[in-house]
């Protein structure tokens, strides 16, 4: 049994290589992110108190993120191991995460990080575009879809992200840099973490992110 998290600023790809990482190694892919969404679409007094520190540009709470991620892990399609996207953020969430594997017998296998500077991340997210049926998600220059406004998977409309306003987003990443930035020393103290330079098209980070986990599970 593998469990990876992955580590990354807004727009750094964390989704998509976490997703397609899963489809190849056979991992459940869990996203804190859409756990939230989900939270907030269902107008949950959680996933409303959630959209306001969003509209702020600011984090979920660790005990809010912490209520989510063990409210999904208690189902049972976790069980043959999973890559965790969007979590641990701050220093906090990797003691929560490393309590609830020892309660769950489950190592973790590494810690990717997927190194991108701030600049790329500010003209990937200004451009990102997201279906709010499936979720599929797209660019206006380096993943258009077919139809303008139009998913290709289902044909629902596309839209921008709130979160993803120039503005916001200068604050997302400046509150990554402050509160995620020192789990990388974290895990580079245990000999857990794997860096990846993920500023190239998807492809060849995916290829990179493979190559990294399949070396570590050899």
């Amino acid at each position: 049994m593998h469990n990876f998290v992955f580590i990354g600023s807004p727009g750094a790809g964390k989704g998509t290589h976490a997703a397609t990482l899963g489809n190849q190694l056979g991992l459940l892919h869990i996203s804190t992110g859409d756990l939230y969404r989900d939270e907030m679409a269902a107008g949950t007094p959680l996933g409303l108190a959630a959209k306001r520190l969003l509209d702020q540009g600011l984090l979920g709470t660790d005990a809010m993120t912490e209520t989510l991620l063990r409210r999904r892990l208690a189902r049972p399609d976790t069980g043959g191991g999973f890559i965790l996207d969007g979590f641990p953020r701050t220093l906090a969430q990797t003691e929560v995460l490393r309590k609830i594997l020892r309660e769950r017998g489950q190592p973790l296998t590494a810690a990717i990080f997927l190194a991108v500077p701030d600049q790329s991340v500010i003209k990937r997210l200004s451009g990102r575009l997201i279906c709010l049926q499936c979720r599929q998600i797209y660019h206006r220059e380096y993943n258009p879809p077919r139809r303008p406004g139009c998913c290709d998977v289902c044909g629902a409309a596309l839209r921008r992200r709130a979160d993803d306003r120039p503005a916001t987003i200068k604050e997302r990443l400046r509150v990554f840099h402050a509160q995620t930035g020192p789990i990388l020393a974290y895990y580079r103290d245990r000999q857990l973490l794997v860096t990846v330079d993920a500023d190239a098209p998807v492809a060849t980070v995916a290829q990179r992110v493979e190559q990294a986990a399949r070396r570590l599970i050899q």
